[in-house]
């Protein structure tokens, strides 16, 4: 029998270098303990292992009271999300741990709609959630998620996969996906959150079906966010194969991929 399935998972390390905010959280069950966001102008290497010991510091833990490790495999920065996926996997295997790979689009899209509802009381019903990282040339890394305002404690759900996409082409897809829904089943609002100020313009296509409910939300990322998406599989006793944890980079589609070229 493995190690892993003798002891409890109740404390977990978890950590994010996807974007240019290096994120790392410590939580207790699913609890934050302690919180460490720093803009490191995407040094990542340099600093993500001072910050993990500040943020362990800052909880009262040592790694050897850590339990399970979760870390975001992306989409984001090529050289980034590597860098957090190597950490992860190495502290593992060198502490025989369980890890798991989150969606740091689901964290971001997460953590970007509870900032936005903290700032204005959400309309009742389901809000789509659309998190944004740049990604050049009119590219985004991006998902489409969906959250009730009347759970507002529970993680948006999925409805479309991350993936990178032509900014034009992703609303266009957005637009035909609202207007094949019956009035009463499309969303009170969309939210677009993360890196959204080069791509607004093109967000805003969308304003004649969401007057007043068109949000444009700049976000960074917080690691509180990955931390609890990893809690929840953790303490559901599950944990990725070491080997095959990878990042995902994403590729565009050939149709995208074609359109880009001719630009």
């Amino acid at each position: 029998m493995n190690n892993n399935d003798m002891k409890p998972r109740q404390r977990f390390l978890a950590l994010d270098t996807s974007t240019a905010s290096l994120a790392v959280s410590v939580l207790e069950q699913d609890k934050l303990l302690s919180e460490v966001n720093t803009n490191a102008d995407r040094n990542h290497s340099v600093h993500l292992h001072p910050v993990m010991e500040q943020a362990l510091a800052e909880a009262g833990l040592g790694m050897d009271q850590i339990d399970g490790i979760a870390v975001g495999v992306g989409p984001g920065s090529y050289t980034g999300i590597r860098i957090a996926v190597t950490a992860a996997k190495t502290l593992a295997w060198a502490n025989d741990l369980p890890v798991v790979g989150i969606s740091s689009l689901h964290a971001l899209a997460w953590g970007g709609l509870q900032s936005g509802w903290k700032q204005a009381e959400p309309e009742k019903g389901i809000h789509w959630v659309i998190p944004l990282l740049d990604a050049r040339r009119g590219q985004v890394y991006t998902a489409l998620f969906a959250a009730d305002s009347e759970h507002q404690e529970e993680a948006p759900v999925r409805m479309e996969a991350d993936g990178i996409r032509l900014m034009q082409s992703w609303v266009e897809f957005l637009k035909e996906q609202i207007s094949k829904l019956p009035e009463e089943e499309r969303p009170v609002s969309l939210w677009f959150i993360g890196e959204v100020d080069l791509h607004a313009e093109t967000a805003r296509g969308l304003e004649t079906w969401f007057e007043g409910n068109l949000h444009i939300h700049p976000y960074a990322f917080e690691g509180r966010w990955i931390g609890y998406l990893g809690a929840d599989r953790l303490l559901a006793r599950e944990a990725d194969d070491l080997h095959a944890l990878v990042p995902n980079y994403t590729q565009l589609s050939e149709a995208e991929a074609n359109l880009l070229r001719k630009r």
